[in-house]
């Protein structure tokens, strides 16, 4: 298959009958294939490389099944570019005949490629992106979530400013829809004064102009959410700019795919988050050790999140018996969400995005000299994201 090879994880499985069609019996032999949708090239291939790796670590857990069931992953890379996403999610659809979409990072990336897949009855778990298009008007019975609904995050450290006492907040956010559903997040709990609130392309890597604005305004605390490499850079020159006094208050900007890169530039910056490797169950324990093994570094909430929607589609598809045929059956399955979470206990909500617990982290450094974020204290429980009310599915 040139490029787009599949990842076999199983001996080769059987081939059709010459005559053609073949019972269910014989359909269960069949590997259930999975195309997984990452951004693996540019600056937010450390992003994808982390869901990628998550994902490929929960099938890996799972002896290489899925249901018990072998399992092929095809692995794509969007390029975070939509027009690309499309053509290539629609060959995985068309001509390697993939039974499942896993993945994503990016939320326009997300919005380009929903429509083929869940008009062709076929279930998209994101593992990440969430915009609030696809979680209230526009869900779907065959969109899921293993991760959150992009405000959520935010919202937890516009919580978290709140209760800090944090009066006066400068933000800054790329200007995508991931970007807009931040400030959103962020001033749905935050009830201080926005100072600034600015947007830069989401290819920005320079943030001399901002970072001068900050030390301007002089604000209690900046709120920003800038993921992959415009984190990176961002962090640094923060640092350099000895703005490291006014409190960093961040989402996807410091975490286990950008810090490797900022090292002591992010120490003690915060973030919020749905998991952190520090997270004290034996699922999570687990995960992380077998993680760390394979990989050579440590898991962020992209891989946590992926590794669980490898667990969310286990789950599913052996309440179905193996059969990924009857949609009905299979929705009926990811919607019970009873699946073994790093997380611990959550349920899915009526737009099928997680209802969970969401924490305040800090970026704190290892006795073996890695960079981790650690959880400070659990910020909102049992949180259900606003846009479910406004979901209405046949």
């Amino acid at each position: 298959m040139n490029r787009r090879s599949f990842l076999t994880t199983t001996a080769a499985t059987a081939t059709l009958a010459a005559t053609g069609g073949f019972t269910f019996a014989r359909a269960q032999t069949q590997a259930v294939k999975v195309a997984f949708v990452g951004t693996l090239s540019g600056p937010g291939a450390a992003l994808g490389t982390h869901l990628r790796d998550g994902w490929l670590a929960g099938v890996k857990r799972l002896d290489n099944q899925l249901g018990g069931r072998a399992v092929e992953t095809l692995v794509i890379d969007d390029e975070l570019k939509p027009d690309v996403a499309v053509s290539k999610v629609r060959a995985a659809l068309e001509r390697d005949k993939v039974d499942f979409v896993v993945g994503v990072v990016f939320s326009n990336m997300l919005q380009a490629i929903v429509r083929p897949v869940t008009e062709s009855n076929t279930f998209l778990i994101t593992a990440n992106a969430g915009p609030s298009t696809l979680a209230g008007k526009g869900c779907s019975p065959f969109l899921f979530s293993s991760a959150y609904q992009n405000d959520q995050p935010h919202a937890t450290m516009g919580q978290a400013a709140q209760d800090l006492g944090y009066k006066r907040v400068f933000i800054l956010v790329p200007n995508y829809q991931a970007g807009k559903d931040a400030v959103a997040g962020f001033r749905s709990r935050y009830k201080g004064e926005v100072v600034d609130e600015i947007y830069v392309p989401l290819s920005q890597l320079d943030f001399s102009t901002e970072v001068t604005k900050i030390a301007a305004a002089k604000p209690d605390a900046i709120f920003t959410f800038m993921p992959g490499a415009l984190g990176v850079n961002l962090v640094r020159q923060y640092r350099q700019a000895g703005l490291a006094n006014i409190p960093f208050l961040s989402t996807f900007t410091v975490d286990e795919s950008t810090l490797p890169a900022q090292g002591e530039a992010a120490l003690d910056f915060y973030t919020a988050a749905t998991w952190a490797p520090n997270f004290d169950n034996p699922q999570s324990r687990r995960f992380v050790q077998e993680f760390e093994a394979a990989y050579g570094y440590v898991p962020s909430n992209f891989a946590a999140h992926a590794y669980d929607a490898a667990h969310m589609l286990d789950a599913a598809i052996r309440r179905t018996k193996g059969d990924v045929a009857d949609k009905a059956a299979l929705r009926t399955a990811l919607e019970a969400g009873d699946f073994p979470s790093v997380r611990g206990a959550l349920r899915l909500g009526a737009n099928h995005f997680p209802i969970q617990d969401f924490w305040l982290c800090k970026v704190a450094k290892r006795a073996d000299g890695k960079f981790q974020t650690e959880t400070l204290r659990k910020v909102l429980s049992a949180d259900a994201d606003g846009y479910a009310t406004s979901c209405k599915m046949g």
